[in-house]
């Protein structure tokens, strides 16, 4: 039986990520398992539901609290500097209002990694998150923090913005760690290409004390477009699996109607059922 260590790897893409949800979603409840997962900003947020089994629990919460202006809002950027409001989102919600289950989460032998970019350096950092206690929960809210609505996070020594703006799809790190079954996750269908952002003049202006972001964000097209061509070129030869939506998903980065948050999450239900007898071959599941 074929032992190639197996890892799920999850993009970003704020409220695109209801289509990630739905796909782990129906991966749980088939038994589509992993030796390890990575996640970039809203993979991490997201994603890390996958090694804590809780199905359904992220679409859930998005539905019930994302028009609560503590959850987000522009009255949260302006009185916290963080558009997701931080002490709501990863403190108040995890561990009050929709438990987060740290015991099913470290007790998964599952090894899951977030992503940040180190705003000092412009590299992207990793981190093992083990008990999905509150040091991992400040790792996923670094990966998740979008430069200019958020807040740089300390965690473990490094200052840190969002993972997304130097790594978005972390495939080359999880390969260099061992894991060359994977499965990828993308929040954008077959095809896109990213422009370069019209918002520089902003980067340059409000993160002039983070050089190294504005880097970052000056050439993040490139590199993404690079990764999306690499990725494809590995689901050609059959390396990696792609899970990714059949048509541009239409949604807001900061969407919070329930309406529209559940059709896209349905979407990524609907793409990972088709793709179940391939994924199970690919990993070499039986069926």
């Amino acid at each position: 039986m074929d032992k190639t260590p197996s890892a799920l790897i999850m993009e970003g893409g704020a409220m695109r990520g209801m289509f990630t949800c739905g796909v782990i979603d129906v991966f749980m409840e088939n038994n589509i398992d992993f030796d390890g997962a990575a996640g970039i900003s809203a993979g991490a947020a997201f994603g890390c539901n996958f090694k804590s089994r809780q199905i359904g629990r992220p679409i859930r919460y998005n539905k019930k609290y994302g028009k609560d202006p503590r959850y987000a809002s522009l009255r949260s950027l302006i009185k916290t500097g963080d558009y997701f409001g931080a002490e709501f989102c990863y403190e108040t919600l995890p561990f009050e209002l929709d438990l987060f289950d740290t015991k099913a989460f470290s007790e998964n032998p599952l090894k899951f990694f977030v992503g940040a970019t180190d705003v000092d350096t412009g590299k992207i950092v990793y981190h093992l998150c083990t008990d999905g206690g509150k040091n991992d929960i400040l790792w996923m809210r670094a990966s998740a923090s979008m430069p200019l609505v958020s807040r740089v996070v300390e965690a473990d020594g490094h200052r840190l913005l969002d993972g997304g703006i130097v790594d978005t799809v972390p495939y080359a790190y999880m390969e260099s760690l061992g894991y060359k079954r994977n499965v990828i996750v993308l929040t954008q269908p077959k095809g896109y290409i990213k422009k370069k952002s019209r918002g520089n003049l902003l980067f340059k202006t409000f993160l002039r004390k983070y050089p190294a972001v504005v880097e970052g964000m000056e050439h993040r097209h490139e590199m993404y477009n690079r990764q999306m061509k690499e990725i494809e070129e590995r689901e050609t030869r059959g390396e990696s699996f792609v899970i990714r939506p059949p048509c541009d998903l239409g949604i807001s980065r900061t969407e919070n109607d329930p309406q529209e948050l559940e059709r896209v999450y349905q979407i990524g239900r609907n793409e990972a059922t088709k793709a179940l007898p391939k994924i199970r071959e690919f990993l070499h599941i039986p069926d």
